[in-house]
């Protein structure tokens, strides 16, 4: 059982931190330049992400150095946790990572109020990363080269996307759809003769969608005892708020706070941990944080599909759903190097990723788009790694990311898709009837294949909210009550979301590869990829979005 109440470490400053948005969100006719059309999404707005190769690093800080020169504003090359870095040691790291793993490697430029003594600069403007991008890409158009400015972009904000939610990555900080607030403080309750609520909003209330309290009377997923000589389970990676407790997900099948080259992959803090400590962030009103065991209800659905596998939880996200895009990568890029790296030497291979999450680019164009992500990605699918991501539920076709990284006609990107890759399949959301898309999930051409995220069924732990049952009548010694809306300590609930929708085809193509890693065959490469790309092909036929509409 898991109290909201109950938190290891804190304050009341701690509560507004968690609550608060990590980002801003942009406004595209700030800083304008000519050929760079932006479009909304949400910002880190102290500092830039920077991700060149040694011979440009010093070209780029130098031209982000006299941008922000203009505004009062200096610039520091920093590690990824906020260390100072000189540009020699940034060189010489990226060179002997680019040896080692043919990787990229990830800096943080920090933006600091430095006005100029000779200079007419005060005061100061906020500092404001955009406007610095901005600024830097006047530059480089006015010295000959165009406005892009390649390595360089924007820390986005990224959420987990279960539907109400509460977190919207188009900036706004709340999910216009879900109400802004958790679906049990509406006041009402569903099952006391309301009308269900029109268009999107009615997935977030409990009763048609929303995260909901249920009962399971079936077994649990059962796993074989033996593998053959050589045999192996595959292996599917969760980046997501992290893995809780539950009878399903027992330590030898979790791994949960991985640990590569010493440190823990992903957000260490066990203090802050979305799946135990459920309500982190705002006031002290009784009410579960709206991502809150997101990562261990992705989990389940990855047992159910998936019995055999076993599954390594990354903990990125924090309980409002929330994080960085560039913290998001770096754990990715721990990720690829494990897998990469031999077995005698701590290495793991890993078969499938599972991105329940992303965030919208503000210039989606092949000059403007930072290709850090895909290279990553690519480099873990020629490693034979599947990678899934949900399509986002804000009833859109804008391409989301990571979802669109693949070269999908239309995109206005390129990623080099070869037969030598393990796929990249964007999921979209189901539906129970199986007979139509879900009304807020993403579509578009860049959306591969559409799975059950609607009403699914899966495990959470033990979470217990403030909000009563709403009638109590004990008689001869017995506790009676109504519903409970908020009290998991039964370990199952239905949610919905193509969050949910994604772990449905990682979990289906983690199955299909089972039989012949446990046999001990197809570990090399290569056969990974075949099968794993048979797998996609597979999920897509069996959900063939146009059968579907025909029915």
């Amino acid at each position: 059982m898991t109290d909201p109440g109950s938190r290891s470490t804190g304050s009341w400053r701690d509560r507004y931190d968690a609550a608060r948005a990590q980002g801003v969100p942009l406004d595209p006719s700030s800083e304008p330049v000519k050929g760079v059309d932006a479009y909304p999404t949400s910002y880190d707005r102290s500092h830039l992400l920077i991700t060149v190769s040694d011979g440009e690093l010093d070209d780029r800080l130098a031209l982000l150095r006299d941008a922000g020169s203009d505004f009062g504003w200096g610039i520091q090359l920093q590690n990824m946790d906020g260390s100072e870095l000189t540009p020699e040691d940034a060189s010489a790291r990226a060179q002997r990572w680019r040896e080692a793993m043919d990787l990229p490697i990830i800096h943080r430029v920090e933006i600091f109020p430095q006005p100029s003594p000779d200079k007419d600069d005060q005061p100061v403007p906020p500092i404001d990363a955009w406007r610095l991008l901005q600024r830097a890409r006047a530059r480089a158009a006015a010295r000959g080269d165009g406005p892009a400015v390649p390595g360089v972009s924007l820390d986005h904000v990224m959420t987990v996307d279960p539907f109400g939610g509460g977190t919207n990555p188009f900036g706004g900080g709340t999910n216009p759809f879900g109400g802004g607030t958790n679906p049990f403080g509406g006041g009402t309750n569903p099952f006391g003769g309301r009308t269900n609520d029109l268009g999107m909003v009615g997935y977030a209330v409990p009763g048609t969608g929303g995260r909901q309290v249920v009962d399971y009377a079936g077994a649990g997923p059962q796993r074989s005892a033996v593998l053959s000589a050589g045999g192996r389970r595959p292996v599917v990676a969760i980046l997501d708020t992290g893995c809780g407790s539950h009878e399903w997900l027992p330590d030898d099948i979790v791994t949960r706070y991985p640990v590569v080259d010493g440190r823990v992959v992903g957000d260490a803090d066990p203090s802050t941990d979305p799946e135990v400590f459920p309500d982190q962030a705002g006031p002290y009103d009784g009410m579960l944080d709206p991502a809150s065991g997101h990562g261990t209800f992705i989990a389940g659905i990855i047992r159910q599909l998936a019995p055999e596998a076993d599954i390594v939880a990354v903990r990125v996200a924090n309980s409002m759903g929330a994080l960085l895009e560039g913290d998001f990568m770096m754990a990715v890029r721990s990720l690829v190097k494990w897998m990469m790296t031999p077995e005698p030497a701590g290495g793991r291979l890993i078969d499938v990723i599972n991105l329940s999450l992303g965030y919208y680019h503000e210039t989606p164009d092949d000059d403007l788009f930072d290709r850090t992500l895909a290279e990553m990605l690519l480099v873990a699918r020629r490693n034979g790694c599947a990678v899934v991501c949900s399509a986002g539920n804000d009833a859109t076709d804008r391409p989301a990311f990571p979802a669109a990284l693949w070269n999908w006609t239309g995109a206005d990107f390129y990623v080099d898709d070869s037969v030598d890759a393990a796929p990249h399949t964007a999921v979209g959301a189901l539906n129970p009837a199986h007979r139509s898309v879900a009304l807020f999930s993403n579509i578009g051409g860049w959306v591969k294949v559409y799975a059950p995220g609607v009403s699914v069924l899966s495990i959470t732990p033990g979470f217990v909210g403030g909000t009563q049952a709403l009638t109590r009548n004990d008689r001869e010694g017995l506790r009676r009550e109504s519903l409970d809306p908020d009290d998991f300590r039964g370990g199952y609930a239905v949610w919905s979301g193509t969050s949910f929708a994604a772990p449905y085809i990682a979990g289906s193509m983690a199955r299909s590869i089972t039989d012949p890693l446990m046999r001990g065959q197809a570990n090399l490469a290569s056969e990974r990829i075949a099968n794993l790309r048979a797998a996609e092909g597979a999920v897509i036929a069996d959900w063939d979005i146009a059968e579907i509409a025909s029915m």
